[in-house]
């Protein structure tokens, strides 16, 4: 894997410093490239590969990436199984534009087969800098480790004022609410966060509220309903 020999290498010379540049900046040149074949706003939904067909999670990220599609976004995902495949999906049957931002790893994950739009990548920070690029807001449901990677780095951006105008919905109130009071009743205390930061976040357990949300966000930044999204995208998502 191109990331393990990046980070485990200690004694490479510059030509082999230079290549792994290139493969990066490479790499990144065709993130781009796929962002630019999105034609329309678009949001990233994340959660567990491991959530199978009939759990509530995967049947919810399958219900609100429908309604997404229904109201004309695409929906992007980590091109992988479980919530990933449901998202995608579920976007497909509302007649969509469904991305996957796929990655390679050593036991996991082939590509699902509802994507119209797909990407594997080597490096997970290119990947995940086109899930932030590509998107006018994230939904984020239950998962592990990756998952709140993708959750915390989001919240990073916003809070630091490197993107704009991104709601973040967290779905399933029961599984996140040990989180939020930890950062409630530990982080916030301790002046590790200030009181506005809590309000990023959105919480609920119904598809049409998190498509609502992130909906709303989207329609207070641009109220004169101006469809032409891509040269809104280079206006805004670059500030």
């Amino acid at each position: 894997m191109e990331d393990r020999r990046l980070l485990e290498a200690h004694e490479e010379g510059p030509s082999e410093l230079r290549q792994h540049t290139e493969l990066i900046a490479e790499e990144f040149y065709e993130g781009f490239l796929a962002v630019d074949r999105i034609d329309r706003p678009a949001v990233s939904i994340f959660g567990s590969a491991r959530a199978l067909e009939g759990s509530a999670p995967y049947e919810q990220a399958r219900a609100t990436a429908h309604g997404f599609a229904d109201a004309g976004w695409a929906v992007v995902t980590g091109g992988g199984p479980g919530v990933m495949e449901a998202a995608n999906r579920g976007c497909r049957e509302g007649g969509g534009l469904s991305v996957g931002f796929n990655i390679e790893l050593p036991h996991e994950q082939g590509a699902n087969p509802y994507i119209d739009v797909l990407l594997t990548f080597r490096h997970f920070y290119a990947r995940k800098t086109m899930f932030v690029k590509a998107a006018e807001g994230f939904v984020v449901f239950p998962g592990g480790f990756g998952t709140a990677d993708e959750l915390f780095e989001s919240l990073t951006l916003i809070q630091t004022g490197k993107v704009l105008h991104f709601p973040v919905v967290l779905f399933d109130t029961e599984f996140w609410s040990p989180m939020l009071d930890w950062v409630r009743d530990r982080v916030l205390p301790l002046g590790m966060i200030a009181p506005e930061d809590l309000e990023l976040v959105t919480v609920t357990n119904d598809p049409e509220e998190a498509v609502r949300v992130v909906l709303d966000s989207y329609r207070r930044l641009f109220p004169d309903g101006d469809h032409s999204y891509g040269a809104r995208r280079a206006d805004t998502k670059d500030r």
